[in-house]
């Protein structure tokens, strides 16, 4: 494979991390052709033909790709790669930086508060531009960065991980619940049907007793009477059997 060069429009990136012009790797043989000619009025990229020198700007260069790697495509049969900026940054770099933030949120209509997936992609982009910035004046300071990002990014997957969980075990219950409440609902319905039936049988056995209570009033009254009628029979009869009594002794007297 042959490296050559070929004229590039250079894209828009829609990252706030700044990266340098995008660079023609390599080309596939059966793509090279006449109509590779450079066009005039059209931005060209420049394309790495020498290896740098081990020099202080080398190094940093390595960090930064090593922290951000370079992004890699093909288009036409041909390789592009782009590089994030080792260019250092100024004041005024961050002032950009912070006004294109807040101006993407708006655009994008990220969320002020809560999960926002557009709110994180944009500030872990913030993060990175802003780990790119301090790599380049202290490499040290930038990886120490870089294990900050690592670490709250794996952080947040935990988090991510547990609300998914959490999600999930709540669908779960939900549904458990649901359930439940349907279960609970058929056994309150078979509960009120046995109510009712006991309420009809406790009716019934209430007016039996009633009616049993008139029969032992009715009886006990009859009872009562007919002792009666006896009690007064048997003083009846012992009043006249009192005066017989003394109707046969009196004469001998």
């Amino acid at each position: 494979m042959a490296t050559v060069i070929k004229d590039r429009v250079i894209p828009i990136m829609d990252t706030l991390v700044k990266y340098d012009n995008p660079v023609l790797v390599t080309i596939r043989p059966e793509k090279v052709t006449k109509e590779q000619v450079p066009k005039i009025g059209v931005t060209v990229c420049k394309v790495e033909t020498t290896i740098p020198t081990l020099d202080t700007r080398h190094e940093t260069s390595e960090i930064l790709n090593k922290i951000l790697p370079p992004k890699q495509w093909e288009e036409d049969g041909q390789i592009w790669t782009q590089q994030v900026s080792s260019t250092p940054a100024t004041r005024l770099d961050v002032i950009n930086l912070q006004e294109h933030l807040d101006m993407k949120l708006q655009q994008r209509q990220a969320r002020e508060t809560g999960i926002c997936p557009v709110r994180r992609e944009l500030y872990t982009q913030c993060f990175d531009e802003i780990i790119r910035q301090v790599t380049i004046n202290c490499a040290e300071r930038g990886l120490l960065l870089l294990r900050i990002r690592d670490e709250l990014k794996m952080t947040l997957a935990a988090y991510q991980t547990l609300y998914q969980s959490s999600i999930a075990f709540g669908m779960r219950k939900a549904l458990q619940a649901e359930q439940g409440k349907e279960d609970l609902i058929a056994a309150a319905d078979e509960l009120q049907s046995q109510k009712t039936e006991l309420e009809k049988t406790v009716l019934e056995l209430k007016q039996k007793f009633e009616q049993a209570e008139r029969r032992a009033a009715e009886l006990r009254e009859a009872e009562e009477k007919k002792h009666m009628e006896e009690i007064q029979f048997l003083k009846k009869t012992n009043q006249q059997l009192k005066t017989q009594l003394e109707g046969i002794i009196a004469p001998k007297r």
